[in-house]
């Protein structure tokens, strides 16, 4: 492998991608250019004093490079790259999984709208995302009430053999049991749609057209139906705020940024009213603003996500026409990439700055309210180690049946749900009516051996009970050696009957720590305590959730285990195409000898021993 500075000479004078790998050979930086030579020798031989750039190179022991055949080429290879390599000098966006998208399925003969967290390329059309759940929530329950569109799952969808609820309160057209006209649940689709992009006007426009056609044609009920929907939209249209008189689609961008520290504002604009927002916050990075704002567009503008007719920026960027080529290659339709600097556009950008820099406040206020939290715990409970992270257990079983451990993980104050975990418990039966100390001592164990042999170890192991949930966890963490990890119980408050009459008395929760015969203490409305609750509430959550689902499974599986010839596999089959032992148990021989390794004599004994079952 030549040297760095060896290799200058030889980078071709041409558009590309450049990978600058660190002594690993992992990818740690990806950019593009439009002369790969002269921008790598600028990094290297220019003297540039920014401490993130003379940092990065101080780390680079190689540069590859990939020619591509025009700017525009290249920035596309950037952005796969990118999302492929993750590098750590990179602009990297979060996914849009912590935020709500509407999904229309447009290849299905009757396409549903759903919201979802996940975007796939599977054909369907995607709109957002959106920071405002509720806004999603409230988007989509206007579409049932007034556009009669299904909502079932596909599996409900197919297996329906009457209309649902919805039909019977007019909220859909039952196409998947009665006959419906696919023009008119196209139409309803197509309005829908609009509603969805904000173009309120242009849908108003073609219903009230239909409303006076209906009216005109005698078709009152008709007529009455399409004015709901007219006065729907009506009332979210007054809900908007205008923002300009033309009506355009716009996304305009805010920086806002104090050393390397950024936040970065989007506003969405449709048809010239402020739909939402969306905030980016951006750490270590002292990148000049325009190279921030290049990386921010390539990433925000990847996979599905809508491209409007104008994108206002806050600063000049070197390849705005490459962008606004490609972009209106995706879109099909010229699109603006703007750098406004007077007038009413530049208002807007300004408008997206100042959000951007309330948002930096606000959430930078929020980490000095978690950072106070965490030091009042660490204080209160004489605590070895700053608890910036924290794990929870809990056990949940019902008489030691369908026991399950869970792990919550708190990471600076917030729950990181990457890291939660459940654990079926193996070494407790039920027959021994549950030992709920063993079970903790079990997941426990299997936790801290794993953390042990990979070195992933929490600052403060919470345990959801009282002295004997804490002596295991002690036990369990004495055994693998480990001194360095804080451990601590809580235990839930006690009801106590008053000896004076009916009044019930509540003791505080109490925390319980290693070493100490008596509870600490803890203030009712103290920030430790409201953490703490915190976090043995969600470990408590998510235990109660997998235990149910367990038990739920087993009540499906139960029904089929007396059935000679049903096994595992065809249990699993039957209960993925009916869904439940009631629609099993409805079903005909001709319907049920549709599932696959159904046989007629293994059909009939089935539907023989649910029917006959008291």
């Amino acid at each position: 492998m030549l040297p760095v500075e060896e290799k200058m000479d030889a980078l071709p004078a041409r558009p590309g991608v450049y990978l600058m790998r660190d002594r690993g050979g992992k990818v740690i930086y990806v950019g593009k250019a439009k002369d790969l030579r002269a921008r790598v020798r600028a990094y290297f031989r220019s003297g540039d004093g920014r401490a993130q750039i003379q940092f990065l190179i101080r780390r680079v022991v190689d540069v590859e490079t990939l020619v591509t055949a025009n700017e525009k080429e290249a920035l596309i290879l950037e952005n796969n790259l990118i999302k492929q390599y993750k590098p750590r000098y990179n602009i990297l966006l979060k996914d849009d999984k912590s935020y709500l998208s509407i999904k229309v399925n447009v290849q299905h003969p009757w396409p549903r709208i759903v919201a979802t967290r996940k975007i796939v390329k599977d054909g369907s059309r995607y709109f957002g995302p959106y920071s405002s759940a509720f806004a999603v929530r409230e988007t989509l329950d206007i579409i049932e009430r007034h556009f009669l569109l299904r909502n079932c799952t596909e599996h409900n969808f197919k297996n329906r053999a009457r209309p649902c609820l919805q039909y019977q309160i007019k909220r859909c057209l039952a196409p998947c049991v009665l006959p419906t006209d696919v023009k008119d649940y196209r139409e309803n689709l197509q309005r829908a749609i609009l509603f969805i992009e904000g173009k309120r006007q242009e849908l108003l426009d073609q219903l009230r057209l239909e409303m006076r056609e209906k009216a005109e044609a005698l078709e009152f009920e008709a007529a009455a139906k399409i004015r709901d929907q007219v006065q729907a939209v009506e009332r979210t249209v007054e809900k908007q705020r205008m923002v300009s008189h033309w009506g355009a689609d716009q996304d305009i961008f805010g920086l806002y940024r104090e050393g390397g520290f950024i936040e970065a504002q989007v506003l969405f604009v449709r048809q010239g009213k402020l739909t939402g927002n969306q905030a980016y916050s951006l750490e270590d990075l002292e990148f000049f603003d325009a190279e921030i704002m290049e990386s921010l567009l390539t990433q925000f503008y990847q996979g599905d996500r809508f491209v409007p007719d104008e994108i206002l920026v806050p600063v000049e960027i070197g390849d705005r026409e490459v962008r606004e080529e490609y972009l209106s290659e995706r879109k099909g339709k010229n699109i603006s990439l703007l750098y406004p600097q007077r007038g009413d556009k530049r208002h807007l950008v300004e408008m997206a700055a100042e959000n951007a820099r309330q948002s930096f406040f606000e959430r930078h206020d929020q980490e000095k309210r978690r950072e106070k939290m965490l030091l009042e715990l660490q204080e209160r409970l004489r605590l070895k180690n700053y608890p910036q992270r924290i794990e929870c257990f809990d056990i949940s079983n019902i008489h030691g049946s369908h026991a399950v451990g869970s792990m919550v993980t708190f990471f600076n104050g917030e729950a990181d749900k990457k890291r939660y975990r459940h654990y079926r418990v193996r070494s407790v039966s039920a027959d021994s009516g549950g030992d709920d100390f063993a079970m903790m001592y079990e997941v426990l164990k299997r936790r801290f051996s794993r953390g042990v042999h990979d070195g992933d170890l929490p600052d403060l192991v919470v345990v959801d009970g009282g002295k004997g949930q804490l002596g295991m966890a002690v036990a369990a963490m004495r055994e693998l050696g480990i001194k360095d990890v804080d451990v601590a119980a809580l235990a839930k408050m006690r009801v106590h009957p008053s000896a004076r009459g009916a009044e019930i008395q509540r003791s505080e929760e109490r925390v319980f720590l290693p070493g100490q015969s008596n509870p600490v203490a803890l203030r009712r409305n103290s920030n430790a305590l409201f953490l703490l609750q915190r976090v043995r509430d969600e470990a408590h959550r998510f235990a109660i959730t997998y235990h149910k689902k367990l038990r739920t499974r087993q009540t499906l599986y139960s029904a089929l285990d007396r059935i000679p010839g049903v096994g595992g596999a065809r249990k699993r089959a039957l209960l993925r195409t009916f869904g439940s032992i009631k629609r099993i148990e409805e079903a005909t021989v001709e319907e049920l000898l549709k599932v696959p390794s159904i046989n007629e004599k293994v059909a009939q004994e089935i539907l023989d021993t649910l029917r006959s079952a008291p």
